[in-house]
């Protein structure tokens, strides 16, 4: 199967392969570390359009680019049309290639002030938001949601065609609702009525760690593209292998576990070389501990490296442990 690039607008997203916005983990570095893998679009973390009107240092990180991971989206999300609209002209100013929105997001400090997934349960105020943006900027305007709020307001098909109708590029689904979080399974038969009822380009999101198995959603269902999102997350090779399926060839294999925690190290240093020793190492336990997944003694090592507070000393026990991996047969964990 041969994929041909996504077109959103005059932007050719090649390949077909984006990297789902993601909360404190899409930032500038882990873009940049994940571009290379074979991703066509990146998507930075989702941001408060209410909260760019005030220009933190925390904010503007967030929406910050290296330039390497282009082209980039930059995803925003707010409940109020005039803000959203402002806070995509600021965005698009400081480099967005694509401006996105959220009505996907289904975190309750997120849905507590409307925004996310609960504007899914009101369309109207929906399309609102999208047509203040979309003519708020020069560039194009894509949209990424869930299926409704809950299982008896599925509203996605009339969102997305409302989205359609006021000039937005491409629209992602999520196949769960809001209130399932990430329970349950991602129904992609949902993503497919979407690609038929739409014109513009329609992305799967949703249960995709599995390259074969992502291929086969993508065919089963007919979209133009696919999210990853948390399938990546100490698994990058994961990008590659969906890649080389895209352009027609057997993915390469996994690494093997030395090679996978050697590439672990790459990325403790660069978060420690951009953000600094104080706020990498904590940033870094989640993906660590990703990263040790199926290696024997990783739920020890788990626990060792919540307690380590120095990036020399973490290091020094993933050095350890592959040296351990190398002396002796792997065994699943």
């Amino acid at each position: 199967m041969s994929v041909p690039p996504l077109k959103i607008g005059p932007i050719e997203v090649s390949p077909s392969l984006i990297l789902a916005p993601m909360s404190g983990v899409t930032n500038r570095t882990m873009r940049a570390l994940y571009k290379p893998f074979g991703l066509g679009l990146t998507v930075t973390e989702f941001v408060s359009a209410n909260a760019l009107k005030y220009g933190s240092k925390r904010t503007m990180e967030m929406i910050d680019q290296h330039g390497l991971e282009k082209p980039v989206s930059t995803q925003l999300w707010g409940d109020d049309p005039l803000t959203m609209a402002r806070a995509a002209a600021v965005v698009r100013e400081c480099g967005a290639d694509i401006v996105d929105i959220n009505f996907g997001c289904p975190a309750p400090k997120v849905t507590k002030t409307n925004g996310g997934s609960a504007c899914l349960r009101d369309p109207e105020r929906c399309e609102a938001i999208m047509r203040a943006v979309v003519d708020a900027v020069d560039c194009p305007v894509t949209m990424k949601m869930r299926l409704g709020w809950s299982e008896n307001q599925m509203v996605y098909v009339d969102v997305a065609k409302r989205a359609q109708a006021v000039g937005v590029r491409a629209v992602t689904l999520h196949a769960r609702t809001a209130k399932q979080f990430y329970k349950g399974s991602a129904d992609w038969e949902h993503i497919a009525r979407l690609k038929q009822a739409l014109d513009i380009p329609v992305i799967g999101n949703g249960d995709l760690d599995d390259a074969r198995v992502a291929m086969a959603r993508m065919r089963d269902s007919g979209v133009d593209a696919i999210m990853l999102g948390r399938g990546t997350l100490g698994n990058p090779w994961l990008i590659s292998q969906i890649r080389d399926l895209m352009e027609g060839r057997e993915p390469q294999p996994a690494p093997s576990q030395a090679d996978r925690l050697r590439f672990c190290i790459v990325h403790y240093r660069t978060m420690v070389d951009e953000l600094g020793e104080a706020r990498a190492v904590p940033q870094m336990r989640k993906h660590v501990a990703l990263y040790l997944k199926g290696i024997a003694g990783a739920a020890t090592l788990r626990e060792r490296m919540m307690r380590i507070d120095r990036a020399a000393e973490a290091i020094g026990v993933i050095e350890e442990t592959i040296r351990r991996l190398e002396s002796s047969p792997p065994v699943a964990a």
